[in-house]
């Protein structure tokens, strides 16, 4: 199976330096849509990607579709046929959902690790890597292994995914990935990650989910 993993683009709540996490549906802003679009050419471009022989999974979170279905016009594919799946949601962040992130760490002090782009501090309410990694796992076990897939989801989501299949840096007994900007696109086959398009979006973690 080869997977192909796309980081949705950039948001309003992106922009605005809030954080999203699993359960806000923010629009992509006009530059996310422009990020989307060379998304899609470049996957339409892509000689690996036949039109036939691979589905389309999205996180049901309204950035992710959104990014899909520009995608999928590139494509030549149905909206509509494209498959979502709450697994593949971003990480739960609970009570921080749609706060500016500067309000949280003036509260609690540092949440993030500047220098690894990963959560330190639980979400109050939220989730953390190991039940990430838990759905993943389970989603990943449900596929079609006959079909290649391509997979349009989250930072956090996605470097835990890409961690699960290609190998990353152990994080609270996780795998994780390495950070990526907004509208990067990802290939892993047999074990072995490679980069398909290489989004201009930002990689901070202030902008991951």
């Amino acid at each position: 199976m080869r997977i192909t993993i796309a980081r949705h683009a950039q948001t309003a709540y992106n922009a605005a330096l809030r954080l999203q996490g699993h359960m806000a549906h923010t629009p992509l802003t006009r530059s996310g849509i422009a990020q989307a679009e060379r998304m899609g050419k470049a996957l339409g471009a892509d000689p690996n990607m036949s039109a036939a022989d691979y589905d389309i999974w999205s996180s049901p979170s309204g950035r992710t579709l959104q990014t899909a279905a520009i995608i999928a016009e590139h494509l030549g594919r149905d909206f509509f046929g494209i498959r979502t799946d709450a697994r593949l949601l971003e990480i739960d962040i609970g009570t921080w959902e749609g706060r500016l992130y500067s309000d949280v760490i003036a509260e609690t002090g540092p949440i993030m690790c500047p220098d690894r782009g990963v959560f330190t501090a639980r979400p109050p309410g939220g989730e953390w890597y190991p039940a990430i990694a838990d759905r993943l796992r389970r989603w990943i076990a449900d596929l079609d292994p006959e079909r290649n897939v391509l997979v349009i989801s989250h930072g956090v989501t996605l470097r835990v995914l890409r961690g699960l299949l290609a190998g990353g840096e152990e994080f609270e007994g996780v795998r994780i990935a390495d950070n990526a900007p907004q509208g990067t696109i990802f290939r892993i086959e047999d074990g072995v990650q490679s980069i398909v398009h290489l989004g201009d979006g930002s990689g901070n973690m202030m902008v991951v989910v």
